[in-house]
Parts: C-alpha cells; sequence; structure tokens
C-alpha cells in the first residue's frame, strides 16, 4: 500500500468540504476515523485471544465493520444518510458509553478518546470518501500496521505546521537515542508524562520488542509505558499510536500531570525510566504552582516538569529530558532551587547541547538532553549524589549547515555522542598561550557548577562559525578573488589614464 500517499488523499478530499478549515480540523477528522478503523481491528485479536468469547463495548451498529465498511452491494451509507448517522448516532452513543466498574481498560478507551471529538464535515459523500480511504488499510496485516508509522510521520508534520504554541514533536532520532542510552529492560516502567503522540513511548516498546522469548515476557511488554496527556488530539493520536504497535490496553491518561501535589506522590507511583520532551515556552497558573515546592515554584512548565520528574523517579532509575537553554542559564531562584537539587539529591551525569535547528521549522529554540539517575555516583563529595556532570556539544553533522523538514536529524546523527559516551574525555581547543578558544566537551565536579551559581551553560556552539576548506579550496579561492580584485584594479587605471589624458588636452 502507498501510505505516504494516503495522507495526501485524505487532505485532498476533505479541502473540498465546506466544515473543515485549517489543518487542525482536518487532523481531528482523520484520527478519529483512524482510532475507530484500529480499534476494530483489535477487536478482532481480542477476539482470538478469547477463543470467541469477546463481546465489544461498542454496540453492533456502531462498530465500524457493521456501517464504516462498504461492501460494494449498495448498502453503505453515504450522504445526508451517513451525515445523519455519523452525527446523530454514532458520536453521542461513543462518548455516552455505560461502563462497568473494574472493566478493562480497552473499554474505557472508547469513551475517553470521544469524549472531546468533534465531527466537522458536511458533505456526507466526501465523508464517505474519507472513510473508504481509511478502510483501505488493513490493521490485521503485520506490514500495513508496520507502516503506519508512515501515516504519523505525515500526520504530525501537519500537527506541527498547525501551530501548537510550546509544543514541539521530538524527532524520531532523538526518541530513539534516548531511550537506547536509558536502556530500558522489561520488568521496567517507561513513562512519559507529557506523551504527545507517543514517540517515546513508542520508541520504548520497539526497543523492549526485542526481549520478548516467553508470553510471561509478553505480558511484561503490554504493560511496560505509561503515559500522560492533556491536550485532547495528541492523547487520541497516542492511543491509536499504540493500539497499532500491538499494546492491547494502552495505559495513557487523559490530564493534567502537573495538577498533582508531588508531595503525593508515593513508591507506587514512580517508574523506573522517564524520557521525555516537556513544552516549553508557556507559563502556568498560579494554582498549578501550589503544587510544587515553595523554592521550585516557577512560572516556566519546563521547570516544573523537571521537579515532577524528579519526584516520579525510583531509586535506581533514570531519566533522560529534552530541556531548552533557558533551563541552563537561568538563574532565578526556583531554576537554582531546581539545579542545586539534581546536584545533591541525583547523580546528574550527562548534559548534552543540541544543534538548535533540530526542530526546525518550527522553532528555533535551542535544546539539550539532561540526563540524570535517582543513584549516588561513585566517589561523590559530601553533600552531593553527583561526582561528575560531563557536558558534550553535539555539531552539526558534515554536509549540513542546519536540519530542515527535508533534511531532519536521522539517529546516525546522535553516532559521535555513541563514540564519546563510553569514552568520555576533554575535548577544549586552546591557542599557544593556553588561552581556551572552545570547549566541545568538559568535565565539572558538582562543587564547581555549585561555585558557578549552577551556570550549566558550558560547552556552548560558537557564536559565529568560519567555513573551513581544504587547501584547494581555498588555492581556487583566493585566485577567484585575486582576478576580480585584478579586473577591478585594471578598469580604475583606464578611468585614471582617462581622466588625465582629458585634463591633458585641456592644457
Amino acid at each position: 500500500m502507498a501510505v505516504n500517499n494516503l495522507v495526501k488523499r485524505l487532505q485532498n478530499v476533505m479541502r473540498q468540504d465546506a466544515g473543515i478549515s485549517g489543518d487542525a480540523q482536518r487532523i481531528e477528522q482523520m484520527t478519529w476515523t483512524f482510532f475507530l478503523k484500529v480499534y476494530d481491528a483489535q477487536e478482532d485479536e481480542w477476539d482470538f485471544k478469547s477463543n470467541g468469547t469477546f463481546h465489544s463495548i461498542i454496540p453492533e451498529p456502531m462498530r465500524w465493520r457493521n456501517w464504516a465498511t462498504d461492501k460494494k452491494d449498495g448498502s453503505a451509507l453515504t450522504g445526508d444518510e451517513l451525515l445523519n448517522f455519523v452525527n446523530n448516532e454514532l458520536f453521542p452513543t461513543l462518548q455516552k458509553l455505560p461502563l462497568v466498574p473494574d472493566s478493562p481498560r480497552a473499554h474505557w478507551i472508547v469513551k475517553e478518546v470521544f469524549a472531546d471529538l468533534n465531527q466537522y464535515m458536511k458533505n456526507g459523500v466526501l465523508l464517505r470518501q474519507v472513510i473508504n480511504i481509511v478502510d483501505e488499510i488493513d490493521f490485521t496485516d503485520a506490514d500495513d500496521r508496520h507502516t503506519f508509522g508512515d501515516i504519523y510521520e505525515g500526520i504530525l508534520k501537519d500537527l506541527q505546521s498547525a501551530g501548537n504554541a510550546g509544543e514541539f514533536y521530538t524527532p524520531r532520532a532523538l526518541t530513539d537515542f534516548i531511550i537506547e542510552t536509558l536502556n530500558p529492560r522489561l520488568g521496567e516502567s517507561v513513562a512519559d508524562y507529557t506523551s504527545g503522540t507517543g514517540g517515546f513511548l513508542t520508541s520504548a516498546l520497539n526497543y523492549l520488542a526485542t526481549q520478548r522469548k516467553t508470553p510471561q515476557d509478553e505480558e511484561l511488554w503490554q504493560h511496560a509505558v505509561h503515559g500522560q496527556e492533556w491536550k485532547p488530539l495528541p492523547y487520541l493520536l497516542s492511543i491509536t499510536n499504540l493500539l497499532v504497535h500491538g499494546v492491547d490496553e494502552p495505559d495513557i491518561i487523559h490530564c493534567d500531570s502537573l495538577g498533582t501535589p508531588v508531595s503525593s506522590f508515593q513508591n507506587k507511583d514512580r517508574v523506573s525510566v522517564i524520557a521525555m520532551n516537556p513544552p516549553y515556552g508557556g507559563s502556568t497558573e498560579a494554582s498549578v504552582k501550589m503544587n510544587f515546592p515553595t523554592d521550585m515554584r516557577s512560572s516556566e512548565t519546563a521547570d516544573l516538569f523537571m521537579v515532577l520528574i524528579m519526584r516520579r523517579l525510583k531509586a535506581e532509575g533514570r531519566a533522560g529530558v529534552i530541556i531548552p537553554d533557558g533551563f541552563l542559564f537561568g538563574t532565578d531562584g526556583a531554576k537554582l532551587a531546581i539545579k542545586t537539587a539534581l546536584l545533591r539529591e541525583f547523580n546528574l551525569h550527562t548534559i548534552i547541547r543540541l544543534p538548535g535547528s533540530i526542530f526546525a521549522p518550527y522553532t528555533s529554540i535551542n535544546t539539550n538532553i539532561v540526563f540524570f539517575n535517582n543513584e549516588t555516583a561513585e566517589g561523590a563529595e559530601e553533600g552531593f549524589r553527583t561526582k561528575d556532570v560531563w557536558f558534550y556539544r553535539l555539531d552539526m553533522p558534515e554536509g549540513y549547515k542546519h536540519f530542515s523538514k527535508t533534511k531532519p536529524m536521522r539517529l546516525e546523527h546522535c553516532q559521535p555522542i555513541r563514540d564519546w559516551w563510553n569514552d568520555r574525555k576533554e575535548i577544549i581547543t586552546t591557542d599557544e598561550e593556553g588561552n581556551v578558544l572552545d570547549e566541545k566537551s568538559r568535565r565539572f565536579t558538582a562543587q564547581q557548577l555549585i561555585d558557578l551559581s549552577c551556570n550549566f551553560d558550558q560547552c556552548k556552539f560558537p557564536k559565529s562559525e568560519e567555513e573551513v576548506l581544504s587547501p584547494a579550496e581555498l588555492l581556487a579561492d583566493y585566485h577567484k578573488r585575486r582576478e576580480a580584485l585584478d579586473a577591478q584594479i585594471d578598469k580604475t587605471l583606464a578611468q585614471i589614464q582617462k581622466k588625465l589624458g582629458l585634463d591633458l588636452t585641456h592644457k
């Protein structure tokens, strides 16, 4: 199937509908149809596993197979009849599904995801076309399930361009690299408390999948990842994404992760691995700040999420978090308190400086990956759990001036970090007199950073980078410039001679 083309086909149909205005509505329209199609395929798996005893929570007339699939016998709903069914029967029914207490999470998901969804299309014929395109995907086929990730790539690009202040969906290369570095094992819990469309969670599932050997391993894998997401559309996308990846009952909660007092978390609320890219650039309400310790009540959401991660990490747990530059060099009271706590209460071992165009063209905000563990580093000084903090700057790969939509970051671009990670050395360039010209990698003790007022803005990118040319290129460039200069000199001399000649004639 030409999966890459499918999103474009859907967009082209929906652009003809008067009820849809802009990418955000087109995406919502696509995702609820994808969800029902995916859920219908998942019900087949549940039925197989239950030996035919499975009963759908969705009433028979509302199941995708019974109203959406066009059997080419003239009975498929279309036009006003289809609009009436979707608007006045399907949506109201799914939004008001009666649920039995203690019923499986898979039953609750349908009601939860439809609670805040809308059906925008006004042309029933066009809606039928959209449904037929979605129904082409066979989610019981392994190849179609696998390539569904390509559909998500297309949707995410549109979701980014639709504009979501403070939210920048993380390139797959980064989610894969961070998960690989954190090295989760089956039996550990992996969480993302701003899970968005599930990028980190699906990277974790893919990483853990290779560790499955027994039915017990499969059960551990099914319950390995946990997410929370506040916004309805990314929440729906993440649920669908996990279903497509084979998770029977996705554990993603629709809630505000910052809405719970961090002092209330108990050990059962903590996890082994946290991988996140928290929203940043936004501000928080005063009521939300009250959920955090007084000295850490920041107006910046990224700061509060750092505190949340610190409070939800199990003993010996590991975290990899993408944060903006402002966290590194910020010196306000809350940032200072948070960074001091990272050094004293955790093992903050590595900070990776990322190139500024990682999230281009959606934002120019410079970002970093902060890695820390809930452990005491061997050799840490008294009063600290951190011994050394290593900084490493990931420069743009050769041949790239910046990343873009057409030239995005790829996993192999993280190879320099891998090479350095297990053989850490300071990389500092000095002049003949010993003055530091550049720092690509450097180690600081925890006390040194405290003495620097927790200024983590180390191993910065050069303000301006000179283009380094090969000797042959330098020589060619010299001749080119010399020829241009000679031509300008000859022209000027000719003008002078002409001028002098005129003057002599007049005399």
